[in-house]
């Protein structure tokens, strides 16, 4: 091999090490993500996604809210995407176990529910972000950068849902518990059994629900509180 040939392999081969440093710098300055997702195909789809982000990379994923508390716990990752409805512990559930762990957790919820109740639980719960699965991929990209550097990031439709949940609007456990038999078509008798109150206790329960919700009867009680997510499980 001529001294020319030998010098071009040289530089190729300090180019192919710096390159690799390179890499492996990126992987280690990386913002590590934990995907929590109870569909694995959504799950795989998702982390796929997140590949493509030249400074992300994704450290564990989990098909439940409990394995993915116990995920986080073992990997602390810079940020944690959590579908709100999963099998066992849900998001919110577990957004409140991740936080109570360490306050300053970085949690984005990523779900197809839009309610107003659904957007203020997640919020309530500490998550600092709320998107829906039908997000750009660069959207999805800018929340995570945004959120890794501690910022709070809240599209416009998902903010303008949030403004109009007031804090005075919610229901009291027993008033969901009504609403929910409500829902099963029970009158206020049977409710009453169900609940072991009087029947004058459930339609007093009832009158207060109607307030909160803005609604003059049963039907518009039901089609508001599945709107809002009141009835999710």
């Amino acid at each position: 091999m001529s001294k020319s040939e030998n010098k071009k392999a040289a530089e190729t081969a300090r180019g192919s090490a710096s390159s690799a440093e390179h890499c492996a710098a990126g992987s280690r300055n990386a913002i590590r993500i934990l995907v929590a997702e109870d569909h694995t195909i959504v799950r795989d789809g998702l982390i796929a996604v997140i590949k493509q982000g030249p400074d992300m990379t994704v450290v564990a994923d989990a098909g439940d809210g409990q394995r993915a508390v116990e995920l986080w716990k073992q990997h602390r990752p810079d940020v944690t995407l959590m579908d709100l409805r999963m099998p066992g512990s849900d998001g919110v559930d577990a957004i409140y176990q991740i936080r109570a762990a360490d306050p300053n957790a970085r949690i984005i919820v990523l779900t197809t529910y839009d309610g107003d109740e659904d957007i203020y639980r997640a919020m309530r719960a500490g998550a600092k972000s709320y998107l829906l699965k039908d997000v750009r991929r660069e959207e999805l990209f800018q929340c995570v950068r945004e959120v890794y550097a501690g910022r709070i990031h809240l599209p416009p439709l998902i903010a303008a849902k949030l403004a109009e949940r007031l804090p005075g609007d919610e229901l009291s456990p027993r008033e969901l518990e009504v609403l929910r038999l409500l829902a099963e078509g029970k009158p206020n008798k049977l409710i009453g059994v169900a609940l072991s109150i009087t029947e004058v206790t459930v339609k007093s329960h009832v009158q207060s629900l109607f307030k909160k919700l803005n609604v003059l009867s049963r039907t518009e009680a039901i089609a508001v509180a599945n709107r809002r997510g009141l009835l999710h499980p």
